[in-house]
């Protein structure tokens, strides 16, 4: 079994001693170094690589997301934080995993088997990569929390004032605009058919004049300066 090397960063000394204690636990763990500041990360980096950074938000002088920001080469980081308002940020830097504190051996646990399978190929020979994970869904805000979306789940988005509406089996209101929103979606499977509505184009059945339907029976309206994209989309097919 392969050894990970861990660095921990954080600034509080009874927080890096439950991740040590934690890393002992798990037989292919190792604490390559346990930091108080990022520059400490930065100065190990610098001579050893490390496999999975456990992350502090709040540190001095500098912050684990400004950190994250100035490397351009790092390990799998797991965030480990009291903070949970920034875990979209953290999410769009591409971490495993966002530990809130206190947290348990089990989820910690948890957030480690996500980079060990990483790796793992499975019985079809097909890499199961993070890259690939990444590209079949998003994180959303919603209440106070973040849900994972997959991509092929959502049916259409609707434009809600500052907000919008993310319909699957369910509907999710997250604070966003439909451009933006849009703008992280695969756009091979997703467009725009007015100022307030991307859809799915899987979940397209019929066109009738400036309309269309969806599998699950929704009709929305075509805007006359989109019009022309859904249709060389369906000719392009």
């Amino acid at each position: 079994m392969e050894i990970l090397k861990c660095i921990i960063a954080d600034d509080e000394p009874i927080a890096r001693q439950i991740l040590e204690n934690y890393i002992e636990q798990i037989p292919n763990l190792e604490v390559l170094a346990s930091c108080k500041d990022a520059f400490e990360v930065m100065k190990i980096l610098q001579n050893q690589s490390a496999d999975i950074l456990f992350l502090d938000i709040n540190m001095p002088k500098l912050s684990g997301l400004s950190l994250l920001k100035t490397m351009q080469k790092r390990p799998d980081v797991i965030i480990t934080t009291a903070y949970p308002e920034y875990a979209i940020e953290g999410f769009e830097l591409s971490v495993t995993d966002y530990l809130l504190k206190p947290f348990s051996l089990e989820r910690f646990i948890q957030a480690v088997t996500k980079i060990q399978k990483k790796d793992i190929t499975d019985i079809t020979g097909i890499h199961l990569s993070e890259k690939e994970e990444a590209t079949t869904s998003i994180f959303v805000k919603s209440d106070k929390k973040l849900i994972k979306v997959l991509f092929k789940d959502i049916q259409y988005i609707e434009a809600y004032g500052n907000y919008i509406k993310i319909f699957t089996d369910t509907m999710i209101l997250t604070p966003n605009t439909l451009s933006d929103f849009f703008d992280k979606l695969p756009k091979d499977d997703f467009i725009r058919i007015h100022k307030s509505y991307v859809i799915n184009f899987n979940e397209l059945k019929l066109i009738e004049g400036n309309q269309l339907i969806l599998n699950n029976a929704t009709t929305l309206p075509i805007g006359k300066s989109y019009r022309k994209l859904v249709l060389d989309k369906i000719d392009g097919m």
